[in-house]
């Protein structure tokens, strides 16, 4: 019996699918057979790089395989971001950020080589972190309050140092929250800031959390506030600004994303290797030294909190009066 060229082309065509199901099922069940490649979009010693370090080195316990970190920095993350988009969707290549890449660039850039949203697919929230206001030792104001004065009644003679969009942000939101006038001072990195503010080239910048602990403890600067809604566990008697400025909150999270098209099931793998890392308490013990919190989100949920947060950003990037590069 012969078949009408139309149904040997459904039958063609399901046989195709078939056999593509088929391979993509076997891929996923041979998965991983090989390294894995974590991209960042930071340099070594950033909280990002960290994060990733410790997390894959547990991971790579579960999933039987080295995961290998690539640090791609450059362009707010975007070289990074346009990379791991554009490599292989088959698990082997993780891009792990920070909220800059995910949801603050959209709005700090005018055109982006990449989409958060359409260019990926959503894997596992690692973790949050506030940052902290810091200045010398010696600046004129020893709490948020006295800073907030000091810097009114000197207006344009202050200078803040940022060194990634949540410090950027930050800045901006305080000024506009209280009503400041300060020069703001861009440098490539948080570190580099927090470097001039030590010695006294710039007057305050917002610093991750961990490391900011680390300056504080040792008598190097002093912390005057954080930027979550509320007083972070690691750093009780720091205030939050929130409660000086209500709705002032600046939080960075961490997540891992693979390239779109990887199978769910590859996707699923990734994920439960990185919630049995977190769920490890010498997992958490490592990240409070950090000054960050593990805050596992499966895929699920990842998908709606980062466009959530697109349009957060976008919100407090406006709001800040930021204007896109």
């Amino acid at each position: 019996m012969q078949h009408a060229p139309w149904m040997r082309r459904l039958l063609a065509g399901g046989l195709g699918l078939a056999v593509a199901l088929a391979a993509t099922l076997a891929q996923a069940q041979d998965y991983p057979n090989k390294p894995i490649r974590f991209v960042l979009p930071f340099p070594p010693g950033s909280a990002t790089d960290l994060i990733a370090r410790l997390v894959g080195k547990e991971m790579s316990e579960t999933l039987g395989q080295p995961v290998v970190v690539e640090n791609r920095p450059g362009a707010g993350g975007a070289i990074a971001a346009e990379f791991a988009a554009r490599s292989a969707p088959d698990g082997y290549t993780v891009f792990v950020a920070s909220n800059t890449q995910y949801a603050a660039n959209p709005s700090l850039f005018k055109k982006l080589a990449y989409d958060p949203t359409r260019d990926f697919l959503p894997v596992t929230r690692l973790s949050t972190q506030p940052t902290a206001l810091l200045v010398r030792p010696g600046f004129p104001a020893k709490d948020l309050a006295e800073f907030v004065a000091y810097a009114r009644a000197n207006p344009k003679k202050l200078s803040a140092g940022y060194g990634a969009s949540s410090s950027q942000v930050a800045v901006a939101r305080l000024q506009s929250l209280a009503k400041l006038d300060v020069l703001g001072v861009p440098y490539k990195g948080i570190p580099l800031a927090v470097a001039d503010v030590l010695a006294g080239t710039v007057d305050f910048t917002f610093g991750d959390l961990g490391a900011a602990i680390a300056q504080v403890n040792g008598g190097k600067l002093r912390a005057l506030a954080v930027t979550s809604v509320q007083r972070s566990p690691l750093t009780p008697d720091w205030p939050a600004v929130a409660e000086m400025f209500p709705g002032y909150e600046v939080v960075g999270w961490h997540a891992m994303t693979v390239p779109v098209g990887t199978p769910r099931a590859v996707i699923d793998k990734l994920n439960d290797a990185a919630q049995k890392a977190l769920a490890k308490p010498s997992t958490v013990e490592a990240l409070a030294k950090l000054g960050v919190t593990p805050a596992p989100m499966g895929p699920d949920e990842l998908g709606p909190y980062i466009k959530s947060e697109v349009a957060r950003w976008a919100e407090m990037v406006k709001e800040a009066g930021i204007q896109p590069e």
